[in-house]
């Protein structure tokens, strides 16, 4: 080494593009929501999973889709000394069947239920609120194709984002069906699209022919009056897919939880099917207006007149995060069979810019007391108001909404080994009581629904 070269100054490292440093009161703050989104993800019946950061390439190729902007530009991508092709996970879908398929999870009692947290890594445009390492924290039910899973996961994301204290939600929801109905409404969408061709950006020219559901998912301006005229997914349903989206939107509406059926939303990956939904925070600003031309004298102005420059109220839109069905993603994996499933995924970076965002402090979560039970179709449509009574107390639960069986859920109850189960049932939903039992000594009492949050704080 020279004495020049040795003499020269060292640049100064500094972090990657688009990754950041996570350092005192903010990391407090990604701590306190993680805690906070877990306990109430606990409540609700989920249990936690960790995947590894690293993933095999083929994981993604395979399940995410070939044709979409995730696969195509965004995956960090790397060669190891061995030859195996390695990716940075960038979203926590496809890690977690690939989790589920690997450890025999098929064996464990139905529906498994998981949440996630951490990092995940895109190579795109860095820009406010989206980051090439972002954090995330997600909910996935697996092995039911029943509408009350939907709406478990939406409810649950819903709660989460309210205790983090944002008002001005929008759930965004649409229905792309299934491998019976799809292919009718794919054609139709593509014939649509292949008349305005020369209008198309050019990503979208390609995916006419190769993808046409991702058509819908595009941001360019260029495609965006062109999208607004295209044929409706909802309209194309099978009966059983109507059905189960119908059944989706009941359960939404016993909950209290209003929504926006977006014809246009399809979600950025193709192991969607049946539901997809979006939820984003919607607040007004004021802004001003630009000033007008000199006004014509032929539309009653003076020559030499002009507008006056006033302000107008702009909606604006943040994505805080959305999800779906993946029926299909496992055998998409190399599985013998479908497993069917239904997750969300949320942005905390986004959710931290929002208005109403409100920074919470780590707690302590708590085992289980209690085991839920629920019988029947008005039963159970009730059911996730009664969890949301027993969490405002600070109660924590298990359940197993997507079971039908007493017997089943009583097993369930007993090979968790929680002393306590609460059994609702029709005759209980026309009473608005419930039947609490000792699990040890089969003893059990009948409480209104009103008193049972005090009842089961004095049990031990």
């Amino acid at each position: 080494m020279t004495k020049a070269n040795s003499s020269a100054k060292k640049e100064v490292p500094t972090s990657v593009k688009g990754m950041q440093d996570i350092i005192g009161e903010e990391s407090y703050a990604y701590s306190g929501f993680y805690e906070k989104a877990s306990e109430i993800a606990m409540y609700y019946g989920f249990k936690p999973i960790e995947t590894p950061i690293l993933e095999k390439e083929e994981l993604f190729t395979s399940g995410v889709g070939q044709d979409t902007d995730l696969v195509e530009k965004e995956m960090y991508s790397l060669k190891t000394k061995g030859g195996d092709h390695l990716v940075m996970r960038p979203e926590g879908t496809a890690p977690i069947m690939r989790a589920y398929i690997e450890h025999g999870m098929q064996s464990w009692t139905q529906p498994v239920m998981l949440y996630y947290k951490g990092p995940f890594f895109r190579h795109e445009n860095p820009q406010k609120g989206r980051t090439r390492q972002f954090q995330s924290f997600g909910l996935e039910i697996l092995g039911t194709p029943k509408a009350i899973a939907d709406a478990t996961v939406i409810h649950t994301t819903m709660i989460i984002l309210k205790e983090a204290g944002l008002q001005n939600l929008v759930l965004n929801i649409n229905s792309i069906g299934d491998r019976e109905c799809r292919p009718k409404y794919v054609k139709e969408l593509a014939n649509y699209y292949k008349k305005h061709l020369s209008e198309l950006c050019v990503d979208c020219k390609r995916r006419v022919k190769e993808n046409p559901l991702r058509l819908l998912d595009c941001k360019n301006p260029k495609c965006q009056v062109i999208k607004e005229g295209a044929p409706s997914s909802v309209t194309h349903l099978c009966d059983e897919c109507r059905s189960h989206f119908k059944e989706v939107l009941e359960y939404l509406e016993a909950l209290n939880i209003p929504y926006r059926i977006n014809n246009n939303l399809v979600r950025g990956l193709d192991y969607y099917s049946r539901t997809v939904f979006e939820i984003t925070e919607e607040t007004y600003e004021d802004v001003p207006a630009m000033e007008a031309e000199e006004k014509p004298e032929a539309k009653g102005g003076k020559k030499g007149d002009k507008n006056v420059k006033e302000s107008e109220i702009v909606a604006v839109s943040l994505a805080l995060g959305g999800g779906g069905r993946y029926d299909y993603l496992a055998k998409n994996l190399g599985s013998k069979k479908d497993i069917p499933a239904i997750g969300v995924g949320l942005g905390v970076e986004r959710i931290f810019m929002t208005q109403g965002y409100k920074r919470m402090d780590p707690r302590i979560i708590k085992h289980p007391k209690v085991y839920f039970i629920q019988l029947g179709t008005h039963a159970k449509m009730r059911s996730l108001n009664i969890i949301e009574i027993l969490r405002n107390a600070r109660i924590p639960i298990a359940q197993s909404l997507a079971k039908d069986s007493l017997g089943s859920q009583l097993s369930a109850a007993e090979k968790n080994k929680i002393p306590y189960a609460i059994i609702f049932g029709e005759k209980e939903a026309i009473d608005d009581t419930v039947i609490v039992r000792d699990m040890n000594t089969r003893s059990q009492e009948t409480v209104k629904i009103t008193e049972l949050a005090k009842y089961v704080k004095t049990i031990k």
